[in-house]
């Protein structure tokens, strides 16, 4: 079947671009993607990309159901973050110094277009063939709406305070902004059909901020997390009644959150312990497991068979098993990862990296997932068995 958007007349525009330099340091802050702009900005040139910049790909432990797939060469500076449509998979990435989105063709992994925003993207996400991009300008934070089939900027929604986190409800028709300042923190919730705002408020106090932010397959639940001076907390958020029905201690600043069944797997990162994953029972809302995987995590993202985890460290992915607790690998793509993503279906994973690149794999289905996914077999009432000796 042909992609719909052929039927539907293109306006994208393909804009030059100013070539950004490809390695910068990153901190370990939750919007250190607002400090790579800054320094990209300051060490600004005018050489162009290099495409034969190009890199293999280097697997590390058991992971023989990954095979590389093909890349996308974005070419706009680094990437900032990526979705995928979970009805037609088309991907989406913010590319951060160029002030621009990106939309893949996931059937040939060619770029369709970009569009230029009156501002830095940060995170995305995408449905119904609509990216809603937290935008930061000098003057405000915005959740930019825009058309992936024809590039069009459909809508704005200005928000008071910093976006620090961008969420979906399944159906597409809510996003969830966390925003922080002024010692408060709280979320904007914006209705896509009716176009309007609403606020969910959170906490307030010093310093206090929030890191991270994620809803269940029902869009019933937030899971939010907020720091301030005495550690991390994950707070459950009913979104019908948009009061806190539950909090977890977890301590470590939180870098993301994933939510599976039954569960929520919470990354933290800091000197102590590195990065760890901590599993939380939301029936029992306590921590009942905490297995350190090193390194300087920023994001996790669950396979849709809730089986792995993978985890975007400064310099790899991290592929690590929610069944055993255990590792099974990373990926190596020789330059730093900045987000990952999904599609619905488990099958493909895609790498953005700050070279301005997305590297693609496919991802071959679990036993576990070919297991759980198989129809029930009638069981027929055997024959009742007579005493012995009879």
């Amino acid at each position: 079947m042909q992609p719909r958007h052929s039927r539907r007349r293109s306006t994208w525009n393909l804009e030059p671009v100013t070539a950004l330099p490809a390695e910068v340091p990153i901190t370990m802050a939750n919007n250190f993607l607002r400090a790579l702009v800054t320094a990209l900005r300051a060490g600004h040139d005018d050489r162009a990309i290099d495409d034969s910049t190009a890199r293999s790909v280097a697997f590390d432990g058991a992971l023989d159901d990954i095979d590389v797939a093909g890349l996308a060469a974005v070419g706009r500076g680094p990437i900032g973050d990526i979705a995928v449509d979970p009805e037609r998979d088309t991907v989406v990435v913010t590319n951060t110094g160029a002030q621009s989105l990106t939309v893949i063709n996931p059937h040939t992994m060619g770029v369709v277009g970009s569009v230029r925003l009156a501002g830095d993207p940060f995170a995305v996400v995408v449905a119904d063939d609509r990216a809603y991009v937290s935008v930061a300008t000098p003057g405000h934070d915005a959740i930019v709406a825009v058309d992936t089939i024809t590039g069009t900027v459909l809508n704005e929604y200005p928000l008071a305070f910093s976006v620090t986190a961008l969420c979906i409800s399944p159906d597409g028709k809510r996003v969830f902004a966390g925003r922080a300042g002024n010692e408060r923190i709280d979320i904007a919730v914006v209705d896509t059909t009716a176009e309007r705002v609403g606020t969910i408020d959170i906490a307030t106090g010093a310093g206090v901020n929030l890191d991270a932010l994620q809803i269940d397959s029902t869009g019933k639940r937030l899971y939010v997390a907020t720091s301030d001076f005495r550690g991390s907390r994950l707070v459950v958020v009913n979104t019908e009644t948009a009061q806190a029905q539950a909090t977890v201690w977890i301590g470590a600043p939180i870098r993301d959150i994933a939510i599976g069944d039954g569960v929520a797997y919470v990354l933290t990162s800091d000197l102590a312990h590195r990065g760890v994953v901590h599993t939380v029972d939301l029936s029992a809302g306590t921590v009942v497991d905490a297995v350190e995987i090193g390194g300087a995590p920023t994001q996790l993202v669950l396979s849709p068979d809730t089986t792995r985890a993978y985890v975007v460290d400064y310099d790899r992915v991290i592929v690590w098993c929610t069944l055993t607790s255990e590792i099974q690998g990373s990926i190596d793509v020789h330059a730093q990862p900045a987000a990952v993503a999904l599609p619905d279906n488990g099958t493909r994973l895609y790498i953005a990296d700050y070279a301005g690149q997305v590297n693609v794999f496919d991802v071959a289905e679990s036993l576990y997932s070919q297991l759980v996914s198989t129809d029930a077999v009638e069981m027929h009432q055997l024959p009742a068995l007579a005493p012995a000796g009879v």
